[in-house]
């Protein structure tokens, strides 16, 4: 007979467990596991086989096998973890793709009734309708001010109804009416609250974030810094265009005002004395804006006075005949 494994025994193997997942994974995503049942755990292990390893367990174990396994290979980072393990809260080790791997968890949540004494997460509404509930049960809908009618022999839902409101506790006749219709309202499953990779912690909305939105807040980013640098006069590189160009205008300013010069600011000078040149030289990029226009509009010209000519010759006779 094969002797059952002590307590002792299991925790040694849930800590080498644990430890050798730390060693092997570098990426761990934090999941609240409330209400989800051990089927439906499995499901999610099996959906997840592969590059990803699920691991349950209480969580003063969990922080005692970090705590340990941190102080024996020195490192720090593994710390971070410690004060994520709160609630009923289980570890989704990965090596692959961060994103992917948090979508994959949420496709399994299933559909839960409402059981009395549960905190709605949501809103819960009935709807209008036909129940196909016998006009005996009208008590149910009277209990919680719900209009209704009979109709063809059934109980019938005249308008929506707020049944339970998000935070609220569901009460016996609320789950039992619910139960009556067959409505599950709420569903569950692994919810990511954070993030772990390389030592980092992070909320699991930063997953969201596109290319597009990075480059949107580095932008926003260098150009907080580049007015700030402007503004104390103190120089940066986001800055350093800026005022390389403010300090040509300076020296400009400079020798337009005086009878200093150099070969920049002569053509500037030129102008300034005659505006006409402005003219001259804005006539090439009107022309390379609009390429063609003159001709088009000679053609147009020529095609306008074509069908006088025809009609002359089409009377058989010229202009002294």
């Amino acid at each position: 007979m094969v002797n059952k494994p002590s307590k002792a025994d299991k925790k040694i193997a849930y800590d080498a467990k644990l430890c050798q997942l730390l060693d092997d994974y570098s990426q761990i995503l934090i999941a609240a596991a409330d209400n989800v049942g051990s089927t439906q755990l499995q499901n999610i292990r099996r959906g997840l086989r592969g590059d990803s390893v699920v691991l349950m367990g209480k969580n003063t174990m969990m922080k005692r096998s970090v705590r340990i396994h941190s102080e024996k290979t020195g490192n720090k980072a593994f710390l971070n973890l410690i004060p994520l393990l709160q609630g009923n809260v289980g570890l989704i080790f990965t090596k692959g793709d961060l994103k992917e791997v948090s979508e994959e968890v949420a496709k399994y949540k299933v559909g839960a009734p409402a059981r009395v004494g549960l905190v709605a997460p949501i809103d819960v509404v009935v709807p209008p309708g036909n129940t196909g509930l016998d006009p005996s049960q009208t008590s149910f809908f009277q209990v919680l001010n719900i209009p209704t009618k009979i109709n063809k022999g059934t109980v019938e839902i005249i308008t929506p109804v707020e049944l339970i409101k998000k935070g609220e506790k569901v009460g016996s006749s609320e789950a039992a009416l619910l139960a009556k219709l067959g409505i599950r309202p709420f569903s569950y499953g692994l919810v990511v609250l954070s993030v772990y990779d390389n030592g980092s912690v992070f909320s699991p909305g930063v997953l969201d974030l596109t290319e597009d939105d990075l480059i949107g807040k580095f932008a926003t980013g260098v150009t907080m810094v580049a007015s700030l640098s402007l503004a104390v006069a103190y120089p940066t590189l986001a800055a350093a265009p800026h005022m390389f160009i403010n300090a040509y205008k300076n020296v400009l300013s400079v020798a337009v005002a005086t009878e200093y010069s150099y070969p920049q600011a002569e053509e500037v000078k030129e102008f300034l004395k005659d505006p006409s040149k402005f003219a001259v030289a804005a006539a090439p990029v009107a022309a390379a804006a609009a390429p063609g226009g003159a001709p088009a509009a000679a053609k147009e010209e020529e095609k306008k006075e074509e069908p006088a000519e025809e009609s002359d010759d089409d009377m058989g006779f010229g202009l002294f005949d």
